[in-house]
């Protein structure tokens, strides 16, 4: 389970550089793969955030589109008993809230997670109080892509640093609903992570099978189907 500073301790963030690993190459482009790295400070990264509840960041959550440009995705185990008052960081960096702290408004759970906390429905989303897509920009929601068509690069905020940390790697099937990927030192506070492909799409949200992982090397998302895509259109419409 990625989600508590708690379960984080016994990893300690010992985060390798880009440039020592070996290039390879996938469908959308060069590697390095499965290296984790702080993220750098970009327009794309802005669109990832630290979600709060008081003073401490507990999970990870990113904008996508919708047509009324306040909407977040992230894991439902994220939402589902988490304090009424959380707030989402975008950018969040040492400390420094660079895009505003948005508060959230509501949540939304599929039905599988909400009836018996299926781990093929850990994906959920929430709306916050604004314009934050204006704000920030927005990745594209994406459902029913084939594991592992693409690398996909995974961004998040582990719970024992105030920086996030970043990924890129190919996904593989874990079962017919559940996919997995290789990126060392995703600890706790990571759930809700986006895995966001070339074409700037959301294809996967850390969670899942085991909550998002037993151990910080390997990470899970639910494969984005048909609830998936049936829960975002209720959201939006």
């Amino acid at each position: 389970m990625k989600r508590t500073p708690r379960l984080a301790l016994h990893a300690a963030a010992v985060l390798l550089t880009v440039t020592s690993a070996s290039e390879a190459v996938a469908d959308d482009g060069a590697g390095p793969f499965g290296v984790t790295a702080v993220a750098a400070a970009t327009a794309q990264n802005a669109r990832v955030g630290a979600l709060f509840a008081g003073k401490e960041h507990f999970c990870t959550a990113s904008v996508v589109r919708s047509p009324h440009r306040d909407l977040l995705v992230t894991a439902a185990h994220c939402l589902d008993d988490s304090d009424d008052n959380l707030v989402f960081v975008p950018g969040y960096r040492d400390g420094r809230a660079p895009y505003g702290k948005w508060k959230v408004l509501k949540r939304y759970l599929p039905d599988g997670w909400s009836e018996g906390q299926d781990e093929d429905s850990d994906v959920a989303f929430a709306t916050v109080e604004g314009d934050i897509q204006d704000a920030v920009g927005a990745n594209r929601f994406v459902t029913g892509t084939a594991t592992g068509a693409t690398a996909v690069t995974v961004t998040g905020y582990p719970s024992s640093r105030d920086l996030p940390i970043s990924c890129t790697n190919k996904p593989t099937a874990h079962s017919r609903t559940q996919q997995r990927i290789d990126c060392p030192e995703f600890t706790g506070g990571t759930s809700g992570s986006p895995w966001v492909n070339g074409n700037g799409q959301v294809v996967g949200v850390l969670g899942g099978h085991e909550q998002g992982g037993a151990t910080p090397d390997v990470s899970y998302s639910v494969v984005l189907g048909a609830e998936a895509a049936a829960l975002y259109r209720d959201v939006v419409c």
